[in-house]
């Protein structure tokens, strides 16, 4: 097996990609996907060597089937620490029961997957989770930026407290759509931000995890899928979204205020997309202009060094975020030399609200803490973990692992509570110019922009797909 790399994710309260993080996307992880490996140093994944040795373990299985007598284990269980011959007694002898006795059909390699899910669902960690091929396939789609399903981001949502992720799913953790993506089919149909999916084509979603609801919910264009839909005022309804090529592009950009304050989205953090934000902020200061809007809602997160790569460019030097293992380290990921809106003058809004989660804020944390950005929006989700994700050899899809926290730059973990704005923006409101977003429009008030009447007509609206 081989290892991607430590990853904030999917996403995925959202799902990074969740999103859930906002951990995922209902076509996407959903949130969120995966840093390149760091040095071996780094790493200090508790219960990843485990997982290695059981697949190890599970690999060799077929060797020694045939003969096989419960109670020895001395050169029967090949892969087997010595060590932890107890503790594994229990699963090669119902292994042995299974493949010997079983009276209908046995795939041993469709039984090897469940145990890694077993255990990987044993740790009742929201954001660790086994991926089919399929899964991983599709999250990785989803980076890609186009993928084929219904074009909604959904998160795994807690309804006691304060909510917050969790798995599985069921009447106390619901599947809820934190937004639609612009021109989708799940928009064309109406399903909306803070709808609960409670079943997909009439099966319940109960005792499912996210990624398993999501591949449900994904399939070829062209076909349908019938989600129960339970929303706030009204009795659950079903809903029939014909399934289609979802892209969507990972920057936008655009000039307001005549060219002075430059305005870039960002909608998930894979490596093109922090290539993509440099040169469109390149092309901002190129043209003269001083302020800029860094768009990350709804950003349910992606790669740790696409994240790194963004903060960067506006902070020349010190930690971008911290690392810290179980064993109490912390370890420093500094800004990464040659940013080209390190200048103070250039002055910097980040728009957030509480489907920004994972790399989204760690950037939004980096600006907040170093006082190189001001946070106008909502409180963030709350993500402050780290994934690994993991390829399993044999065609046996992979998992991820949550091997880390993060912490701002003065060192706040964040998790479960999120990034409190500057500028609060009340959610719910009506519209109001000059360009028909409140959150826009409180940024360009605090940096000072004309007044609405001064404002061009061609500024109106939010950017959306044609």
């Amino acid at each position: 097996m081989t290892a991607r790399g430590p990853e904030l994710d999917s996403l995925d309260p959202p799902t990074d990609d969740m999103p859930a993080e906002p951990d995922a996307d209902l076509d996407a992880e959903p949130a969120n996907p995966l840093a390149p490996p760091s040095p071996p140093a780094r790493r200090r994944v508790g219960a990843l060597p485990l997982a290695l040795a059981a697949v190890a373990v599970l690999a060799g299985a077929a060797l020694f089937l045939s003969g096989y007598m419960l109670g020895t284990r001395t050169a029967t269980t090949p892969g087997t620490p010595a060590a932890d011959a107890a503790l594994f007694t229990p699963f090669w002898d119902t292994w042995d029961s299974i493949t010997r006795s079983y009276v209908g059909p046995v795939d041993q390699k469709t039984i090897v997957e469940g145990a890694i899910n077993g255990m990987i669902k044993a740790l009742g960690d929201p954001y660790s989770a086994y991926m089919s091929p399929a899964a991983l396939q599709s999250a990785r789609d989803t980076l890609a930026g186009q993928f084929e399903g219904i074009g909604a981001t959904v998160t795994a949502q807690s309804s006691a407290g304060a909510g917050g992720a969790c798995a599985p799913l069921g009447p106390t953790c619901r599947m809820t759509v934190v937004s639609t993506i612009a021109a989708s089919p799940a928009e064309a149909a109406g399903l909306s931000a803070n709808d609960a999916i409670t079943a997909i084509d009439g099966v319940a979603v109960d005792g499912l995890t996210l990624d398993q609801a999501i591949a449900k919910i994904r399939g070829p264009k062209g076909t349908p899928v019938t989600l129960t839909v339970a929303r706030a005022g009204r009795p659950p309804f079903d809903l029939r979204i014909v399934r289609g090529t979802i892209s969507q592009p990972q920057v936008e950009a655009r000039d307001l205020e005549n060219g002075t304050v430059r305005y870039i989205r960002v909608t998930t953090f894979s490596d093109s997309a922090a290539t993509d934000f440099i040169a469109a902020l390149k092309a901002g200061i190129a043209k003269g202009e001083r302020s800029v809007i860094v768009d990350l809602r709804d950003n349910p997160g992606g790669y740790v060094t696409a994240a790194r790569t963004i903060a960067s460019q506006f902070i020349s030097s010190g930690p971008i975020f911290w690392e810290q293992s179980a064993d109490g380290t912390q370890i420093e990921t500094a800004a990464a030399p040659g940013g080209i809106a390190t200048d103070a003058a250039i002055r910097v809004m980040v728009l957030v609200n509480k489907g920004s989660a994972s790399a989204s804020e760690i950037v939004a944390g980096a600006l907040q803490d170093t006082k190189r950005g001001t946070l106008v929006g909502q409180t963030t989700f709350g993500k402050g973990t780290i994934q690994q994700w993991v390829d399993l050899t044999n065609a046996s899809g992979g998992f991820r692992l949550t091997i880390a926290k993060w912490l701002t730059p003065a060192k706040r973990w964040i998790h479960m509570k999120g990034l409190t704005p500057d500028i609060l923006v009340a959610s719910g409101g009506a519209p109001t110019t000059p360009t028909g977003d409140p959150y826009i429009d409180a940024a360009l008030k605090a940096l000072g922009a004309p007044t609405a009447q001064e404002a061009p007509a061609a500024q109106q609206g939010w950017p959306r797909a044609a």
